[in-house]
């Protein structure tokens, strides 16, 4: 990955705190040109330092009230792609982690309600071929969510 710049930082330290700014505004934050932005966001996400943005839809709001993390081992840690492919034919799946400690992998998921939990994890997640245990943690509050903080004072 190539250096990233003092104004590179600057942009994304702007564009994470807010994605939907228009870039004529971090322009004149910046002090550079509207085409001098573009450019640097284009490149940015070129080098795969920007790797998305968009709107985050609330869960809840969809009839998701219960959002869970499920610890997976695995007979054996090749297994892991295999059952990540398996696991991407569960919609409910949002983020998936091959992980060190006590589990093999980390997913978190999130269900409609306990029943649809408990058909998730011993109708698919325990069906999938490998997986030899789980443990269920359910979220009670997200207290925190945000970006890493990008900062412009290096």
């Amino acid at each position: 990955m190539e250096k990233i710049d003092l104004l590179d930082k600057k942009i994304l330290s702007i564009l994470s705190k807010n994605a939907r700014i228009p870039f004529k505004d971090v322009a004149i934050e910046c002090g550079v040109s509207r085409a001098a932005i573009h450019q640097r966001v284009q490149h940015l996400i070129e080098a795969e330092v920007i790797t998305g943005s968009g709107f985050y839809v609330n869960p809840k709001s969809l009839g998701y009230s219960t959002c869970t993390y499920v610890g997976i081992t695995l007979e054996k840690g090749s297994m892991y792609k295999n059952v990540v492919e398996e696991l991407l034919h569960i919609p409910e799946i949002v983020e998936c982690h091959f992980t060190t400690g006590p589990y093999t992998m980390l997913v978190k998921l999130y269900a409609r309600d306990n029943e649809q939990l408990m058909e998730l994890l011993n109708g698919r997640l325990q069906g999938i071929s490998g997986v030899v245990a789980t443990e269920t943690l359910i979220s009670l509050e997200q207290s925190i969510k945000r970006e890493i903080i990008v900062s412009v004072d290096e």
